[in-house]
């Protein structure tokens, strides 16, 4: 049984797969539509909210360390998937990676766990999204939409936020139509999002006073006590307590601000769909991450600069530090900015989630009702759908309170995965040709386990006991349906089974 468990689907299988007439999907991305595609999905509400209220209660100043801490941490696992984005492309990101080196049930898992990912964060930043519109239509229009209509929070009997499910229902019908359109659309917004961006860090660089970076590092102070199941799991294991400020808060601050980063893993999902993915996967996956590190640590060090690290607003840092100094236009600004940019990010999360279902249901692990491709549109459109419809209600009836902390535990532990996908691929298949070789292994990819293991230690233990559940759900569905479904599977019982019908015709003409 162990044996069927960990069976690997060779690459050269995963590739031939793709070129099936109705499983196959149109390749239509360049270099620059992937870079466009990250950027896009990692510049949302990370940069236009963790940048004050990380400040303001864990790194001060030095939150500019923090952004750099996890942008290393990112730009390790990054390495890793621009090897295997360039060696297999082949939808599904880290779900195809760990089955073509780690075995199907490993493979089972991380699909699992990515769909539960991009759901959840697809979820999420709609809701982020509809508070931003309702909020400008308020203040623009004068329009109030009725309470029952304006979402979970706030709502004192029955809501269902309208604006956060018909956004998850139009960017499905975009992702249904076409790649293309998709692309075409995300480099309009993140255009327009790049430049409120850089709006920000010209302007807030004219308005900065030095004296505000005094300390840069604050001392150190205790983080405040919690409940067991709220504090983080080292805590639990080793009794370690994580402080607050300090040359510690630095990294304390990088586990939080992590977040801002979610979303470059997905450019991996659209391997599929690139022209040239041997030469474009590495540079779209760097070269986006490389651009939004910068950018981060750039805006951080402006707004800590203009106004003083403990005055920083939670909620919207950015647009209260220009009214604080007296700059109340740029921060309306900001606001649009912010909405704008929130589209691309549910849009692309959107894309990842259906790419890795439509590659699982290609191997026979989901219904391979799913894995049939539109056939105008070549996109997978059954699965694009499906998820739509079901993010759209979640979506309408979710808090942005709810399971946050899980899309940031699932990407680590999608990291943890490829990491160690890279180096057994490695030594099992050392003959495959590959246009990126992720330097230094097995060094790298060690670091990257490593550096992604100790952010998911420093999550709430609430959040791996719910992990833990939804992985749970997901090893009842693999051996109740995957396991006895899986292509792999049912190919290796036809060999099988001709081998010994042979041995058999063979024993019979024996005089």
């Amino acid at each position: 049984m162990t044996s069927t468990l960990f069976r690997t689907k060779k690459v050269e299988q995963s590739i031939l797969d793709t070129e099936e007439p109705e499983h196959a999907l149109k390749k239509s991305l360049s270099a620059l539509d992937l870079t466009v595609f990250g950027v896009g999905v990692i510049i949302g509400t990370g940069i236009f909210v963790y940048t004050g209220s990380v400040a303001k209660t864990t790194s001060g100043p030095a939150i500019a360390l923090s952004f750099v801490a996890a942008g290393i941490v990112c730009a390790l696992a990054a390495l890793c998937y621009a090897e295997f984005a360039s060696t297999v492309p082949v939808a599904g990101s880290a779900y195809t990676f760990s089955y073509a080196s780690i075995g199907e049930l490993p493979a089972w898992i991380i699909g699992w766990d990515l769909v539960l990912e991009f759901a959840l964060g697809t979820a999420v930043v709609a809701v982020g999204w509809s508070g931003y519109f309702r909020s400008f239509l308020s203040n623009n229009i004068g329009w109030n939409i009725p309470e029952v209509l304006g979402g979970r929070d706030g709502a004192s009997g029955f809501g269902f936020d309208i604006f956060a499910s018909l956004l998850v229902l139009v960017l499905t019908a975009v992702l249904v139509v076409g790649m293309k359109l998709s692309a075409r659309v995300t480099q309009v917004v993140v255009a327009i999002k790049l430049v409120v961006v850089l709006i920000v860090i010209i302007a807030g660089a004219f308005i900065v006073n030095t004296a505000n970076y005094h300390p840069f590092i604050p001392p150190s102070e205790p983080a405040a006590s919690t409940s067991a199941i709220k504090a983080p799991l080292i805590q639990l294991m080793f009794g370690w307590a994580p402080s607050n400020f300090g040359v510690m808060g630095i990294f304390t601050g990088a586990s939080i601000v992590f977040f801002a980063f979610i979303g470059f893993d997905v450019v991996a999902t659209a391997a599929e769909e690139t022209r040239n993915p041997q030469r474009d996967m590495p540079r779209g996956i760097i070269g986006s991450l490389l651009i939004c590190t910068l950018l981060y640590v750039a805006v951080s060090i402006v707004v800590t600069g203009m106004e003083k690290y403990t005055n920083l607003s939670v909620q919207a840092p950015l647009a209260q530090a220009f009214k604080a100094t007296g700059h109340p236009a740029y921060a309306g600004i900001i606001s649009f900015g912010a909405t704008i940019g929130l589209i691309t990010v549910c849009m692309i999360l959107l894309l990842g989630q259906t790419r890795v279902f439509f590659a699982m249901s290609r191997d026979g692990l989901l219904p391979r009702f799913f894995s049939h491709t539109h056939p105008r549109y070549r996109t997978p459109y059954r699965p694009t759908i499906l998820l739509g419809v079901i993010i759209a209600v979640i979506a309408g009836f979710t808090s942005l309170e709810t399971l946050g902390e899980l899309v940031n535990i699932g990407t680590l532990f999608a990291f943890i995965i490829v990491a160690i996908s890279v180096v057994i691929l490695r030594r099992t298949r050392p003959d495959l040709h590959r246009a990126f070789r992720t330097p230094w292994v097995p060094v790298v990819p060690i670091l990257s386990v490593c550096a992604s293991l100790w952010l998911m230690l420093n999550l709430p233990t609430e959040t791996w006991i719910r992990f833990a559940i939804w992985m749970a759900i997901g090893f009842v569905v693999y051996f109740a349906y995957g396991r006895s479904h899986s292509r792999l599977g049912r190919q290796e019982e036809t060999t099988r089974d001709d081998v010994l019908g042979g041995h058999e015709h063979h024993d019979r003409k024996k005089p």
